[in-house]
């Protein structure tokens, strides 16, 4: 109660009472404004200036959007008007070569068709590897119909035919070689050290140094001829990569799906102290099989200190595996093994508290981590 009184008093204050007087044609006229008609009055005064500032505020912002709607509109149909106009100097200029190369249309359709058939024989090289049928047959399929059209028509639909087979196989060829890339980086390896072309597939396109020089044994434009030069080149890197993955110890050494120790840092079972240990546990029932995780020369069998016995492949490149605590050895040293081949059984020799393999992996005398390979591995199948 005495908030509102001392409120009415600065109120009061503030607004306190006015007499207004006018005069008018000899008489005088007096008027009272009260604390309570100013307080109105003032109200009025500011509901009418903040109805205002919103106002002012909202066409500000309409005409701020309707600026930035007509510049993105212009935008667009520049960049729209860009694009058609370089499609149709393209195509001009794909239709002015050839009808110079040909007087008559129907000789400028044979030549297209001929060359489009180059190139499908060409790229249609994929489809031995995985997933390639299915990139490349919608295209082919596409490209090759229309055969009983009008001349003219022919022309275009093998041009466009081209465009879309090239990118399917562009994409494919760029994609597996990606994704392996990727399995190869998974397992601690560079790419680049496998990517060997020499005898990959592609021939001259992969060595052509000028796309002008490639264009005029492919008798297409320049853009198009690089197009091919990089699909064959992915190609080939995806082909050298999948040969090179098949070499490496990618597999499981067992088909047990746990692992009881991983690698790296851990308590030791014997001392309890904290050791590195340099490969992955795999528990299972004693004599269980062990295959080798890749192709390569046995390099050694037999006990070694802490391990037991012991099973080495060298799969080349500086690439080991070593199979330890085993129950039975099954291959001798020298002997060339495949991947999945049986080549031990499991047990607890050596300095072992139970029944398991331990698996490591080698690359140029250290030891990495067999669980980098194994998922690499999964990768690489899952790619296939």
């Amino acid at each position: 109660m005495q908030r509102l009184v001392r409120l009415r008093r600065s109120l009061e204050e503030l607004f306190p009472e006015r007499h207004l007087y006018v005069r008018s044609g000899g008489a005088m006229k007096a008027f009272v404004l009260s604390t309570k008609k100013q307080l109105m009055l003032a109200g009025v005064v500011a509901g009418a200036a903040v109805w205002m500032g919103v106002c002012t505020a909202a066409m500000l912002v309409n005409l701020l959007a309707a600026s930035q709607s007509d510049r993105e509109i212009a935008r667009l149909k520049a960049q729209s008007e860009r694009y058609v106009a370089d499609r149709q100097a393209r195509l001009d200029s794909a239709m002015a070569r050839l009808s110079a190369a040909s007087g008559a249309t129907a000789d400028v359709a044979q030549a297209m068709e001929k060359r489009h058939a180059a190139l499908a024989l060409l790229l249609t090289d994929m489809k031995g590897q995985p997933g390639a049928a299915q990139a490349l047959t919608p295209a082919i399929t596409r490209a090759l119909a229309g055969a009983d059209a009008a001349p003219g028509q022919r022309v275009e639909r093998l041009r466009v035919g081209q465009e879309q087979l090239l990118d399917a196989a562009d994409g494919y060829a760029r994609s597996r070689a990606d994704r392996l890339r990727l399995a190869f980086r998974m397992a601690g390896l560079s790419p680049s050290s496998f990517e060997d072309r020499a005898g990959a597939l592609g021939g001259p396109l992969i060595e052509a140094k000028d796309p002008r020089a490639l264009a005029a044994v492919l008798d297409v434009d320049d853009d198009f001829a690089v197009r091919v030069q990089r699909a064959a080149r992915d190609l080939s890197d995806a082909d050298a990569l999948a040969a090179a993955a098949q070499d490496l110890p990618l597999a499981k050494p067992t088909h047990t799906t746990e692992q009881s120790s991983g690698f790296g840092v851990r308590s030791d079972p014997f001392t309890g102290h904290a050791a590195y240990h340099t490969g992955l546990d795999f528990p299972g029932q004693y004599a269980t099989p062990i295959y080798a995780t890749g192709p390569g020369v046995i390099a050694y069998t037999g006990p070694r200190s802490g391990y037991g016995n012991v099973v080495e492949i060298d799969h080349g490149r500086g690439l080991k595996t070593r199979y330890a605590h085993l129950s039975s050895i099954s291959v001798g040293v020298g002997q060339h093994v495949g991947v999945g081949q049986r080549i031990a059984a499991m047990g607890s020799t050596g300095r072992s508290t139970g029944t398991h393999l331990h698996y490591e992996v080698w690359v140029n005398g250290r030891a990495q981590n067999p669980g980098r390979f194994l998922k690499a591995g999964q990768y690489v199948l899952a790619d296939e």
